[in-house]
């Protein structure tokens, strides 16, 4: 793709270029209103060789703008501190709310080239990194998002003369780096290695613009130009991407009305088993965090189920230092102004660390589905969402248990009043509660869709029967134990 392009001569002098250029600023000024009143996030990313122009083609195109309502980020190669959570969290996690711009200094295909240069990733991880990129460039684009990409070429000699250029300058000479030098060292290997990476994320929903860098009036027109048509077809109807059809692995999941009940355990057993399990997790812990293993937990069951009693045993065994729970609840507003599986990406542990997820991204197929909170279209999509937001964890190396805790409406409705008669258990029961337990057959047949569809061997399903809330806990324990064992 970049290496067959070639530039077309558009017949305008410089002074004509600097008119239409400031037109094209005026429109986009009357964009950026309309483009918050429509609610339509938009990101800009600008890829392209070092010493291309990327920060004055953005210059350029900001210079109109409301600065409250767009921001622009240069995203450096990441810290070790990033490096310790999957490759595409720091980019979800500065996505837009919705009616702001955001214009991004280099993203994923600049990263995945300067790592495949570099010789840290394989051929084959180079091309997992790409399908990463297709993945969360169609989520986006699924929820709304506009995605504008250009790409700023320049040949060798040029390239080379700008960075000897900024070398040689006092003031300059910082904006170098050696990964600026061994891309021009081996311009060819890197020309290769970006065409590659555009072919792989060129859909018609998200096409690359290539902008001519060795000529800084052409580009900022250019640049101008593609981004405000761009965002006036968005304004007038916003394309989404076709849902690609996914045969995933799936493993064979019961009907909830066929889990029996019935397991039960006594007290005395319960405590010596629990210090047994206890000793062996707090052990694992210590070294899931030497051989930097994450784990995602998420916790999903009925109101009154017991999932907190579960994760509270659990944690009893770990050092607080290294696990953070957190309860799920419905989504703030700068939240719900995001893609839904922002709040998670941003939430996730890094590596030795766990994360104890108390309800999750779960939510969009269950409540959100049965209370109207989004369009079929968006609950039925996110089946697919999850098991790839859910294979990123996974191949990042992420230990990932998902456990529904099971009881009947018998249990629910004792477990309710037991708290309704205890003053000090009595913030544990809402109005929410008693209203959803009137649904619990739609609840019912949404849980069983998802557990059939969403149980991955990479990222399995437990039912576990909670009618006996001791049963439960030792049950979860056990399970974490065994999928820690066999990580490590």
């Amino acid at each position: 793709m970049l290496k067959e392009w070639t530039q077309e001569e558009d017949g305008l002098d410089g002074a004509q270029r600097k008119q239409l250029l400031k037109q094209y600023r005026q429109t986009l000024e009357r964009q950026q209103l309309q483009v918050k009143e429509a609610g339509l996030p938009v990101i800009v990313l600008v890829e392209g060789w070092g010493a291309a122009g990327k920060g004055d083609a953005i210059q350029s195109l900001i210079r109109e703008l409301d600065p409250r309502y767009y921001s622009v980020l240069s995203m450096k190669p990441p810290t070790e501190e990033e490096r310790r959570w999957p490759f595409l969290k720091r980019y979800v996690q500065c996505i837009p709310p919705a009616g702001k711009l955001l214009f991004l200094d280099s993203g994923w295909l600049d990263e995945l080239v300067r790592e495949r240069l570099r010789g840290d990733l394989s051929e084959q991880q180079f091309l997992r990194g790409l399908e990463s990129a297709r993945m969360l460039e169609r989520q986006l684009a699924d929820s709304g998002y506009l995605l504008i990409k250009l790409f700023l070429h320049v040949d060798e000699r040029t390239q080379r003369e700008r960075l000897e250029r900024l070398e040689s300058g006092r003031d300059t000479a910082w904006r170098v780096t050696e990964d600026d030098r061994r891309q021009n060292r081996d311009y060819d290997r890197a020309l290769e290695l970006f065409s590659q990476g555009m072919e792989e994320t060129d859909p018609d929903w998200a096409r690359w613009k290539i902008l001519d860098g060795t000529r800084r009036d052409r580009a900022r027109l250019e640049a101008a130009r593609w981004v405000s048509e761009r965002i006036g077809q968005a304004l007038e109807k916003r394309e989404t991407p076709p849902t690609p059809v996914r045969n995933w692995e799936l493993l064979p999941m019961p009907e909830l009305s066929q889990v029996p009940l019935d397991a039960c355990l006594e007290e005395e057993r319960y405590q010596k088993r629990l210090k047994k399990l206890r000793k062996r997790l707090g052990a694992l812990h210590n070294e899931l965090y030497r051989k930097k293993v994450p784990v995602v937990l998420a916790f999903e069951g009925w109101d009154a189920a017991g999932k907190g009693g579960s994760i509270k045993r659990l944690t009893s065994a770990l050092d607080p230092r290294g696990y953070e729970v957190l309860p799920i609840a419905a989504p703030e507003p700068g939240e719900k102004e995001r893609h839904y599986l922002w709040r998670f990406w941003t939430r996730l542990p890094k590596t030795g660390h766990i994360a104890i997820f108390d309800r999750s991204w779960y939510g969009r197929v269950m409540v959100e589905r049965i209370e109207g909170l989004c369009a079929p279209e968006d609950w039925q999509r996110a089946y697919d969402e999850i098991n790839e937001f859910e294979r990123e964890l996974t191949d990042f190396g992420a230990v990932v248990l998902k456990f529904w805790l099971q009881i009947d409406q018998d249990t629910q409705l004792a477990r309710f009043e037991q708290r309704q008669n205890t003053p000090e258990k009595r913030w544990k029961i809402t109005e929410e509660d008693w209203r959803n337990r009137k649904k619990w057959d739609q609840y019912e047949t949404a849980v069983n869709e998802m557990l059939q569809r969403t149980s991955t061997p990479a990222a399995p399903w437990y039912i576990i029967p909670a009618a006996d809330k001791r049963f439960a806990r030792i049950r979860v324990m056990e399970l974490v134990i065994q999928a820690l064992e066999q990580a490590l």
